[in-house]
This record gives structure tokens, sequence and C-alpha cells, in this order.
């Protein structure tokens, strides 16, 4: 084994950044390496996505780059100056968002190597920028080293959770009060499956316009006997009014703030209604589960309609504009999928060709070799 590495890896602001470095650090930890994980700590989902991690954490307290919170930045500037200067990793990994600039300048002014990591389809506006100061960019996609011209990338996929393969599905009915668990999984039943499960999520913080969107629908198709049951991920500020309004319909639905067993979540669904950022993308390929992809409209240069068109064109996925759809036309979709077993088989199959299961060891193994050629 190569000499231990100590590896500080840039991940926080949201799941889908949180969770591929969190993928990666755990590829390194078990090879004998030392990683830590820098985070904002600011947000729940941060604390939610880390819980179980036994590595050291370092909380940056980054905010998002605004004019306004140009004084906040230059307090993280110089907390992540002075502690990455005491700390001298090997390597910086840096996962793209906001609360990676500053450790990505201050390794550049130390002259610690940079790994970058673009998760969507379109770099994203750090990427862009932080990108000259990176040895190598590693991307989820083929498609965007052309976003990126005379920058060194390297092709590694999007690292997605570890605990995804092989958890049990949530099977049975939702409990008899309407859906009315707690944000973990531990209440489900174990009877067979026996109805046509949705799973729903706008991502680890929720998106309001998709919980609005499919309660309506959800609720439409309970009042017409459709027999559909579903698991909503809806983030922590709606969850006990959705909770409500399914639970008064008498709709069979799990509302949970936040999904921990994500696995399980997407082994029971027989289809998922969800945004299109770049980690859910691969996790739906990854578990084989077709999808009604509904980009979110306001995404920096478009990138999840490009992330969702790639599992369109595969045939896997539904892209769905969000100014277009309705309760009625989203009921359209479900009833469709939900009455052709075999299209949603040919759906499954073109995912899990774009599956990329050694998304994180192929991005561990990148950090590694730069870390090297110091």
């Amino acid at each position: 084994m190569d000499k231990k590495k100590r590896i500080l890896i840039s991940c926080g602001g949201t799941g889908g950044h949180v969770f591929p470095g969190l993928a990666t650090a755990q590829v390194l930890q078990q090879c004998g390496h030392t990683p830590e994980l820098w985070i904002s700590g600011r947000r729940s989902v941060e604390t939610e996505t880390l819980r179980g991690w036994n590595g050291p954490i370092f909380r940056t307290g980054a905010r998002p780059l605004t004019p306004v919170n140009l004084p906040a930045f230059l307090v993280t500037l110089w907390r992540v100056w002075r502690t990455m200067r005491r700390a001298r990793p090997d390597v910086v990994l840096a996962m793209g968002c906001y609360s990676s600039v500053a450790p990505v300048l201050v390794a550049r002014w130390l002259g610690i190597p940079v790994v970058l990591h673009e998760a969507n389809a379109v770099p994203g506006k750090a990427v862009v920028f932080l990108a000259r100061f990176a040895r190598v960019t590693a991307l989820s996609f083929a498609a965007s080293a052309a976003h990126l011209p005379s920058r060194r990338t390297a092709v590694t996929g999007m690292p997605v959770r570890t605990e995804l393969a092989g958890q049990l599905p949530m099977e049975g009915p939702a409990p008899a009060n309407g859906g009315a668990g707690g944000s973990a999984l531990s209440g489900s039943t174990t009877a067979p499956k026996a109805a046509f499960t949705v799973l729903i999520t706008g991502g680890s913080l929720g998106a309001h316009t998709v919980n609005e969107l499919v309660c309506e629908t959800l609720l439409d198709l309970h009042r017409r006997g459709a027999g559909i049951r579903a698991i909503h991920q809806c983030g922590p500020a709606e969850e006990a009014a959705l909770r409500t309004r399914y639970t008064v319909a008498g709709a069979d639905v799990q509302v949970h703030a936040f999904l921990r067993e994500m696995g399980r979540a997407y082994a029971s669904a027989d289809i998922a209604i969800c945004r299109a950022g770049a980690a859910t993308c691969f996790e739906l390929c990854l578990c084989g589960v077709p999808a009604i992809l509904i980009p979110l409209p306001t995404a920096v240069r478009g990138h999840q309609r490009l992330n969702a068109e790639a599992l369109v064109q595969s045939g896997g996925a539904l892209l769905r504009l969000q100014p277009e759809l309705t309760p009625a036309t989203l009921a359209t979709d479900i009833e469709a999928l939900r009455s052709d077993p075999a299209r949603r088989a040919a759906m499954r199959q073109a995912l899990r060709q774009l599956a990329c299961p050694d998304a994180a060891a192929k991005l561990a193994d990148l950090t590694l070799e730069t870390a090297s050629q110091q």
C-alpha cells in the first residue's frame, strides 16, 4: 500500500455534494488513509448525511457567495488558512460548491495539490472558477469536458451513497395513521408489497413546487381509487403539513423529512418522481428506478435539464418541465407507467447501463495519484 496520505475533502452545502464526498472518504479510509471532511456546518442535511461517519470533520462556516456575504467569506478564508496551514494535508479534494472556494484558494497559496469534482453535465460557476487552480477536474459526465477547455479532466462518474446497494425494500402498507412515520424508515412493515409504489424526492433539502404538485396528484389518484402507495421525502420545512394532508385524506403515503435509508426506498419504488440533480440521477441509474424528472428551472446554466436529458436519451426516464406540468398530466404519466410493466423493465435496464458503481473508487484513486505527484 502507498504511504498513508492525509486528505482533506471539501464537500459541504447540499446532499449532492456531501454524499459523493463521504462515499469517496469511506473508500480512502478503508484503504488506510486519513480523510477529513470539511463542511460548512450550517445546514441540517450535513448533520443528517454524516451520521455514522467516524472520521474527523471541520466546519468552515462557509456561506453562499453573494455580495452581502463577503465579510463572512473573509472570515471563512482566514479560518481555513489558519487550519490548513497547521494540518498540511497531502491533497485537497473539492466537490465543487461554494463551500469549496476557500479551501481551494488556500490550498493553492500553500502549494497543496487540488483535485476538483464536477457533478453535473454543465459545470457550475464555482468549478469553472476553481478549475484553473486544480491539477485535475474529475467529471461525472464526459460531455462536461467541453465546458472546461484547456483544463485537465478525467471522467470518474458520480460517487453515490455507499449504503444504496443491498438494502431491503420498504414493503407493506404505510402506517395506519396515514403515513405519520418519523424521519427514519425503521417503522416500515415487512408484509409482501401490495401496491404500485411511487417514490418522491426533491433532493436532500426538499422542493416546494414538486411537493405541492405531487401531493395534489396523489390525492386526486386516491380519490379515484387508484390504489397507489407512495414514499414522499419532502424536506423538513413541509413535513408536518404534507403529512396532515395525506392523513386527513386517508392516502397511503409515508412522509419523511429526510430518508437516511434511501436504498430501501429505491428498492421499494416502481417509479420515482424527482428533481434532476446529479446525485439523484446517478442513484436512479445504480438502483434502476424508472423516473419522471422535473428539473429545477432556476438551476445554474440549466444543468438539471441537461442531467435529465442524459437519462431520457438512454430511455430510462421521462422529462417534464415544471412550468408546463399539472397534476392532471402528472397523473397521466403515473398511470401510463403503472399500466406498462414491460416499459418499466426496459427503463430499468437502460438506467443500469449508465450506472457508475465504482465512481468513488475511481475518484479516490485519482486523488491518491495526484497526492503522489508532489
